[in-house]
């Protein structure tokens, strides 16, 4: 039994969310197998990088993990099913909750006994070599409970001969000709609005500065109406040097502005006369009615 090292592992979005999916409504810990398939590529070793390694040339053997089983940790791992074309045991996973995300003994052992059983060894696709199951993929929550970052995830890889665990990086995959289908068959479940669309003719910016400049016209008339006497020119020439010479005018926007907060205070005079007097008629129109009672 061979024991390369796996360059690649590779996990679908579907099926990353369908774990930690079974790793949150499950009851407690979850551990279980992973399977998927092993393939021997061509790596090419042409690089517009000068400092690419040449070790890096030659063959790479790349993981793709695409479906699992688990089951409660309380409970010992069932013998593996049997190898299939499509389906190939690479190692197993172990998902627990508001732990660091470290390496247990029991991960080791499980580990180091799953990969040294010959009869678990499979054949890569392209290649004639014989690997061992020796992909381990550990699944944290955080101790402290958290909105966002709600799962921690790692994998590694048993190499034999040390007895360690090489850590790997995971690339979620979520292109491609097989995952195509998901993308085709998306439906929005809220569609967006239908939105009226006018037909707009060859000179749209100029119509648009138009009505912006109608309705800064329509703005300042009414500004104009609301501060009627005192606008801002005429305002501007009681500062200054010439202020010594309009001392008329300041009184007459004085006896203007004394006018018009009598008649403001006549109205509210009358208002409240009138509030008054329909509150005595509605009393007597009481008094009356359970006077007849």
């Amino acid at each position: 039994m061979d024991d390369f090292s796996i360059e690649k592992i590779q996990l679908s979005g579907a099926t990353l969310a369908s774990l930690l999916h079974r790793a949150s409504a499950a009851t407690g810990d979850l551990h279980g197998y992973l399977f998927g398939h092993v393939t021997l590529s061509t790596h090419n070793p042409l690089s517009d990088d000068s400092t690419t390694s040449s070790a890096t040339a030659g063959p790479v053997l790349a993981a793709t993990i695409t479906s699992f089983i688990s089951l409660p940790s309380h409970l010992s791992l069932p013998p593996p099913p049997p190898h299939t074309i499509t389906n190939t045991l690479l190692g197993w996973f172990s998902a627990r909750r508001k732990t660091a995300l470290r390496l247990s003994l029991k991960d080791s052992t499980t580990t180091s006994a799953l990969s040294s059983s010959t009869s678990h060894s499979f054949t890569p696709k392209n290649s004639s070599l014989s690997l061992p199951p020796s992909l381990f993929l550990l699944l944290t929550t955080p101790i402290q409970d958290q909105l966002i970052h709600t799962h921690e995830y790692k994998a590694f890889q048993y190499r034999i001969a040390d007895k360690t665990f090489e850590p790997k990086s995971l690339s979620i995959i979520n292109i491609g000709p097989s995952f195509r289908s998901h993308y085709e068959s998306f439906s929005p479940y809220a569609p967006f609005p239908l939105v009226n669309c006018d037909l707009r003719g060859p000179n749209a910016m100029e119509e648009d500065e138009k009505v912006e400049s109608l309705g800064a016209m329509k703005d300042q008339k009414q500004l104009d109406m609301c501060a009627e006497g005192f606008e801002i020119g005429r305002l501007s020439k009681l500062v200054g040097s010439e202020a010594t010479h309009l001392t008329t005018e300041l009184e007459e926007l004085y006896h203007k502005m004394l006018a018009k907060l009598d008649g403001l205070s006549k109205v509210v005079e009358q208002g409240s006369a009138k509030v008054l007097e329909q509150e005595n008629n509605i009393m007597k129109l009481r008094y009356k009615a359970a006077g007849l009672e």
